[in-house]
């Protein structure tokens, strides 16, 4: 027997082996499992070039527990090793001591993967005490036996082994007991090896016999040696990737469509990415993408090698010149790395052009479930943005498609203003804008329907791009003034009247919570309706950024801002008009005229201290300012409160502020059962 030391102590390989090597204790099934597929395909490489001529036989790595002995064994029929190539992969870290180990593997982290001796020495990770029982492959190799208790000291012996390969037999340790149970293990092995080229065996299949799940006499083989992005597009059909798709994801519905990676230059990357069917903005999920280093699962977190915007597909991306770190379990940023992302958004965008052109009518089909990607696409990357210009498109409120330089020709004559600059006018919802899209399209404007959660942010960025562009809510003015043309219409009543007017109804306007009102008065025609909520555009899409973007949150803390537009050639608003100067003439014509007269006394005494320095106006001149300024706002707040009086009584007034409310979704809780009552009332 021979026995020996490690080289180091037990606080220099094992911490880091636990603690800066592997961040997940799981990550040793994957290491030891694929060290025995790589046994296994080495055996077979040599077959292959005349240097093996004995029997391959069954090759298959198998996976065994013993829970009484508390064991776990990986088992292969490869390559195997001497007692002198045990102690140069398994003793080698005391060759150079851990750190000059790792230095020697920095800047070429893809020929660590594999490498027999860090993989396996992930083992010491869940367990207290290990066993390398193995026979090399060459013609008269003695079998031997390497055990290590954690301890730097280690021992080898010489015991009997019929067959060729290798056993790693791990002694569980008790902390990690979770890996001596069957269902632990076999989710595992169904993560990280489910598609390694080398059959794996975990148990036997079972059966229902006899009132209960027995064992069979057949191999139960956890993965698929042959996975479908490892073979050759032309052969496959799409029941092939859709079956593919099952398997990775059980419960998901069919995909829409899916795009095969395979380019051997200037890297080496196979794949399949899918699309998946997405009915609302909640279903979207990232870490569907698994990245594999040569059939051997890696990570599912891909940000780094799969453009951001495609972190959102599902699939699977295989390459070994992703560049690593030694656990195979973060990505390093390399300059590899950005050729490879650059490929996929090309590849992505090569397929979508392709789909729009080959069959513009099923594109149009799928559209509403593919633009989260491409638009997240587009406001992410601005290459992107370059390709699917040309094939994103722009669905109006009748569910017709346009592509951004087709929708700018249809309106080009029409929605042009004044300034030259193409409107285009868009709702985000169909139902509570129906009215203001109905006057619009009374009007012959064109509108699109931009409900996603990303089509604002994209009109953003459209307004960018395209030369005088300019997108507005229907909801966010008066029809009139959405598309400003010359010779807007004026409105027929004098300014005393409007500002009484606007008075009146902004008087009457609830006390919303982070919401402020303004009233005005605008001619809209005698079949406009009597009044209109509007909000500014600028305000509602700096608000709607806010949610997305952390730095704008000032804005989500500022109220909503309303305009009450009041229709002074609608027969109800000329008819409070009157009522309110039949009502309010007797209080209101003295009081104005006290303002009148207050104001030509101010406008006079600005007038003569005009003429001095500021030096020369004295204290009494100065106090007489103020006193008739104070006078003026007394009797402005006299005027406030008659019109405040009247429109608190007057039932229109409120009937039209509800209904208003009401049409904008404002109209809640004590306010609506008062409007329920006032509508029975006035029907009686």
């Amino acid at each position: 027997m021979q026995k020996g030391n490690i080289g180091v102590t037990t606080e220099n390989i094992f911490p880091v082996i636990k603690k800066f090597l592997y961040s997940d204790h799981e990550i040793f099934l994957r290491e030891l499992v694929s060290n025995a597929v790589d046994a296994t395909q080495k055996l077979k490489t040599l077959a292959e070039r005349g240097d093996f001529k004995g029997e391959q036989g069954d090759l298959t790595v198998r996976v065994s527990l013993d829970a009484d002995k508390g064991t776990l064994t990986i088992s292969d029929r490869g390559v195997g090793m001497t007692a002198d190539e045990i102690d140069r992969y398994i003793n080698q870290i005391a060759f150079s001591g851990v750190t000059d180990f790792l230095d020697k593997y920095k800047d070429n982290a893809n020929a660590i993967i594999g490498h027999f001796g860090l993989g396996f020495y992930s083992a010491f990770m869940v367990s207290k005490k290990v066993e390398i029982i193995t026979r090399s492959y060459q013609e008269g190799a003695q079998a031997v036996k390497w055990s290590c208790d954690g301890s730097p000291a280690y021992e080898i012996e010489e015991v009997q082994k019929d067959d060729r390969g290798t056993d790693i037999v791990l002694y569980i340790d008790d902390d990690c007991k979770e890996f001596l149970e069957k269902t632990r293990i076999q989710q595992l092995l169904n993560k990280y090896c489910k598609f390694l080229p080398i059959p794996i065996a975990f148990g036997k299949k079972t059966e229902w016999k006899d009132g209960k799940q027995v064992d069979t006499e057949e191999d139960n083989i956890i993965n698929d040696v042959e996975p479908l992005w490892t073979k050759t597009p032309s052969t496959l059909k799409d029941e092939d990737y859709k079956a593919f798709y099952r398997t990775l994801y059980p419960m998901q519905d069919e995909p829409l469509f899916w795009i095969h990676l395979n380019v051997d230059y200037p890297f080496n990357l196979t794949g399949v990415l899918y699309f998946p069917r997405i009915h609302s903005n909640i279903e979207l999920q990232r870490n569907k993408v698994m990245l594999y280093c040569n059939q051997v699962f890696v990570t599912d977190q891909v940000e780094g090698i799969v453009p951001d915007f495609l972190t959102l597909l599902h699939g699977v991306i295989d390459s070994p010149d992703i560049p690593l770190n030694v656990s195979r379990s973060y990505l390093q940023s390399d300059g590899d790395v950005k050729k490879i992302s650059t490929y996929i958004t090309k590849k992505v965008a090569d397929r979508l052009q392709s789909l729009f052109k080959e069959g513009r009518k099923g594109f149009e089909e799928k559209w509403d479930s593919l633009k989260l990607f491409i638009n997240y696409g587009m406001l992410s990357q601005e290459d992107f943005y370059e390709r699917a210009k040309d094939f994103a498109l722009l669905k109006d409120v009748d569910g017709k498609y346009f592509t951004y330089d087709e929708y700018r020709t249809l309106i080009k004559d029409n929605q042009t203003n004044k300034d030259g600059q193409l409107v285009c006018l868009y709702t985000n919802n169909n139902e509570e804008q129906y009215s203001y899209i109905e006057a619009a399209r009374a009007k012959g404007y064109s509108v699109l329907l931009l409900e996603g959660e990303l089509d604002v942010p994209v009109a953003s960025m459209l307004e960018q791009k395209l030369e005088k562009c300019h997108f507005v809510r229907v909801d966010s003015d008066i029809v009139e003034r959405l598309i400003q043309k010359d010779g807007a219409p004026k409105s027929n009543i004098d300014e005393a009247d409007r500002e009484n007017l606007s008075q009146v109804f902004r008087s009457q306007m609830p006390h919303i919570d982070k919401a402020e009102f303004n009233a005005e008065v605008e001619a809209m025609g005698e079949t406009a309706q009597p009044i209109l909520i509007t909000q500014s555009e600028y305000m509602r899409r700096m608000k709607d950024m806010s949610r997305l973007q952390a730095g704008m949150a000032f804005y989500a803390q500022m109220p909503d801002a309303y305009s009450v537009v009041l229709n002074s050639d609608h027969a109800l608003i000329k008819r409070v008009l009157e009522d309110c100067k039949q009502s309010t003439a007797d209080t209101l014509q003295p009081v104005e005229a006290e303002i009148k007269g207050l104001e030509a006394r101010l406008a006079a005494l600005h007038q003569q201290q005009s003429a001095k320095k500021p030096e020369e106006i004295t204290e009494e001149e100065r106090a007489e300012v103020s006193k008739i300024e104070k006078e003026i706002a007394d009797q402005r707040a006299q005027k406030q409160a008659a019109l405040a009086d009247f429109g608190k009584s007057n039932d229109i007034v409120h009937q039209l502020i509800d209904l208003a409310l009401l049409q904008n979704g404002l109209l809640k809780g004590a306010a609506l059962d008062a409007f329920l009552k006032r509508s029975v009332a006035l029907i009686k």
